[in-house]
């Protein structure tokens, strides 16, 4: 099993003096704690190691990345192109009309994770996140703390271990694509979501990662800014470049209250990554849109055996499929179409099918879909109980985070419950790239 080698490896390090590997554990904690490792107000939660992954797992990371990369292509293609394909798409007709004006690129999906199970030889897409994909600063602030404990610094004796900086990348993706489709110049960027809910911390290491490369950068409130003069701004600073990190969903329950940013994004007034068009790979509804007959006309042999192979059943729920799910109800798993944060999801094993029937007509009213739930091999990590180390059993889901159509690297969050999310008892494990 991938990772597991080089669990034990820690593992065995650690038992040679557990009560010291014990206290530096603690100390760790105490560091992650104090860190800008924050979400929702709240500490990462972290246990004494991150996801090991080596060159063979990379390789797989990059051909999933490469293969969802052309398919995202083909379907947003269809969709501005093919008035009746995007009828299956369901969309807002506000949203809608966002996803068909020409951001001024042809990256439908400058930026995304997309969250799959794997265990190194196995893997199954679980969801596409799109717009505001975040954890960077979860996975990038731990995995240096982490790299400087006293257990990794002794396996690092062995190996080569990295921790691959997600923020650096990004900053130059997004300057290259400005430099290729606007201007050489050096452009003043904007980081625009609705801070009443976004993730403060990690806009903080974006912008100073920006400013130490050279840009100007900013952190604003979509609902502060201004189009003056032709000119997209927050009182006297004129913005070029737009990092959106406001999820569609947000966007829409405030699109009143940001006229100023919908109009001068029709008037191509700045220049934003992403654009609106990623919001088709963002809906839960995409897994069945694979499957759909006019997607499947679009698709070669690979990424259509990719489906059949790696992507779960998932569909809408009508109330003719009722008596399916209520029969089933242990195969599937619900999810909301327009979700995200792994809010709103519930597991058919968990649920009574009294309670089943009762929610089954909101999941209706309000659109879910219902997907078959995979049972993965799950991987082992190290842990402390009683101030001893174990290996415990974990379910790992790894986002793949992709920049500009290229695999960074992977995000990881292992459970033990039947779904792995920030909204239940979880641990980030940061990526440990081993370079050998």
């Amino acid at each position: 099993m991938f990772n597991d080698e080089y669990s034990l490896e820690l593992y065995k390090i650690v038992r040679e003096d557990e009560d010291m590997y014990y206290r530096d554990f603690v100390d760790f904690i105490a560091k992650t704690k104090v860190s800008k490792a924050i979400y929702h107000g709240e500490p990462i939660p972290m246990t004494y190691q991150g996801l090991f992954y080596n060159k063979k797992n990379r390789s797989d990371f990059v051909y999933i990345s490469n293969i969802l990369m052309s398919m995202t292509d083909k379907i947003t293609k269809e969709f501005i192109e093919n008035p009746e394909y995007r009828k299956i798409f369901q969309l807002d007709p506000a949203i809608e009309e966002l996803v068909l004006h020409d951001p001024g690129y042809d990256v439908p999906v400058p930026i995304c994770r997309y969250d799959v199970f794997y265990d190194g030889v196995n893997y199954m897409l679980c969801e596409l996140n799109t717009d505001g994909s975040s954890a960077m600063n979860e996975d990038n602030t731990l995995g240096q703390l982490l790299l400087q404990t006293k257990a990794m610094q002794k396996f690092m004796e062995k190996h080569d271990v990295e921790n691959v900086d997600m923020f650096t990348p990004w900053v130059w993706e997004t300057a290259d694509m400005y430099k290729k489709y606007v201007s050489d110049k050096k452009p003043n960027v904007a980081i625009v979501d609705n801070l009443e809910v976004g993730t403060p911390n990690e806009f903080d290491e974006f912008k100073r990662v920006y400013e130490e490369n050279g840009f100007n950068c900013e952190i604003i409130d979509i609902r502060d800014l201004e189009y003056k003069n032709g000119k997209l701004c927050h009182g006297d600073y004129v913005i070029d470049l737009v990092y959106r990190r406001i999820v569609t969903l947000e966007l829409l329950k405030i699109k009143d209250q940001i006229k100023p940013f919908l109009d001068a994004y029709m008037d191509n007034a700045f220049f934003m990554v992403g654009s609106f068009r990623s919001q088709l790979m963002h809906s839960k509804l995409i897994f069945e849109i694979f499957r759909d007959e006019q997607t499947q006309a679009l698709l070669n042999n690979e990424e259509k055996k990719f489906i059949d192979e790696h992507v779960p059943f998932t569909k809408k729920i009508e109330e003719r499929d009722a008596y399916e799910i209520i029969m089933n109800k242990d195969k599937y798993i619900f999810k909301p179409i327009d979700g995200y944060a792994s809010l709103g999801i519930y597991v058919g094993s968990e649920m009574r099918e009294e309670e089943l029937q009762e929610k089954l007509p909101e999941f209706i009213r309000t659109g879910y879909v219902f997907q078959e739930y995979y049972d993965m091999n799950k991987c082992e990590f190290l842990e402390f109980e009683e101030k001893s180390p174990v290996l415990n059993k974990f379910t790992q889901v790894v986002g793949l985070f992709i920049y500009n159509k290229h695999f960074v690297a992977p995000y990881t969050r292992i459970g033990k419950d039947n779904v792995v999310s920030g909204a239940r008892k979880y641990y980030t494990a940061p990526n440990l790239f081993i370079n050998e």
